[in-house]
């Protein structure tokens, strides 16, 4: 199989899973998952195992919470008889959750491996596991990561769903190159953001999105309301064949991307915050009164980038009935 490697920068990752509902839940199963492998290698013994080379014996669990920017996550730290097992997790979380976030994307999509393992092992608990360790470790996350992104969708509705294709660097036969991860995030009926779930596509063709809408229905996605994407043809038109009579509209910060990219670069700085202001209206009225100022100071200086904002518009700030 061929190995994905994530290219995503550390404010688009934020983006994506601050607060995510869904991602903290495996993210705290992951991280108690380790916490166990952590005691088990000081004691070298697994629960209950009888072993001459044992150091000391477990003695329960103390509870404690730790909020993060996925959010609040309910971790059971054990303890030992002795009182002497501790953990540097507590300390070294914040500075390597970005790694240990991009470690189970590439969990979810590529399958999980001992390489990734031991690196956010060694990341979170700042030394190395040993080998039988680890593997016992990938043995535990490996049905855990499958679950959570092939996990049951019917429980709740998901009025509200954003989906997207993230582009990831992959190297095949000596050679690197672009393939997209398709991921849909969903805001739930209790108000709750969650990544419904992920998987590698060959194009963004209909076809392929077609395939991942089927999945994500099989699954049990119900409930769907207003639907945010880029204005991808094959996208939209699966979107139209798969959630007939749900509402589509165009993902501001996807327009707002493809604005600047067809502005001049000595321009762009003086055009993002009006775009800014522009799409932070708080209403129609006012958003076309600051279209009409942007398009009159930009239209000479910046043509193409005025063209896709006046052609697009209405798409970004207006729900449309899909036919």
């Amino acid at each position: 199989m061929a190995q994905y490697k994530i290219t995503i920068d550390k404010e688009e990752l934020h983006q994506l899973f601050n607060q995510d509902q869904g991602m903290a839940k495996l993210v705290e199963k992951v991280v108690n998952k380790i916490l166990e492998a952590e005691v088990a290698e000081k004691l070298q013994a697994r629960p209950y195992e009888r072993s001459e080379d044992r150091r000391g014996c477990r003695n329960g669990y103390r509870h404690r919470d730790m909020k993060t920017r996925v959010g609040t996550l309910e971790l059971a730290i054990p303890r030992t008889r002795d009182g002497q097992f501790s953990t540097e997790l507590f300390s070294r979380y914040q500075r390597s959750e970005q790694a240990l976030v991009l470690a189970l994307m590439e969990m979810v999509i590529n399958g999980v491996s001992t390489r990734k393992v031991q690196r956010i092992t060694e990341k979170l608990c700042g030394t190395s596991f040993s080998k039988s360790t680890v593997s016992d470790l990938c043995k535990a996350l490996d049905p855990m990561v499958t679950a959570w992104n092939e996990r049951d969708l019917s429980e709740k509705a998901y009025p509200f769903v954003i989906v997207d294709a993230m582009y990831l660097k992959i190297r095949k036969e000596g050679r690197v190159l672009s393939q997209g991860a398709l991921i849909a995030i969903a805001v739930n009926e209790e108000g709750y953001r969650e990544i419904l779930g992920m998987k590698i596509g060959d194009s963004e063709s209909e076809a392929t999105w077609s395939e991942f809408f089927t999945w994500l229905k099989g699954r049990g996605l119900r409930g769907v309301e207003i639907i945010t994407s880029d204005d991808h043809g094959g996208l939209v038109k699966a979107i139209r064949r798969h959630f007939q009579g749900v509402s589509w509209q165009r993902c501001q910060t996807h327009f707002k991307r493809n604005i600047l990219d067809s502005c001049p670069k000595a321009l762009q700085g003086e055009l993002k915050p009006k775009l800014k202001l522009l799409f932070d209206a708080p209403d129609l009225v006012t958003a076309r009164k600051l279209l009409n100022d942007v398009l009159a100071d930009f239209s000479e200086k910046a043509p193409k980038a005025m063209v896709c904002l006046e052609s697009g518009f209405d798409d970004a700030t207006v729900v449309d009935g899909l036919a």
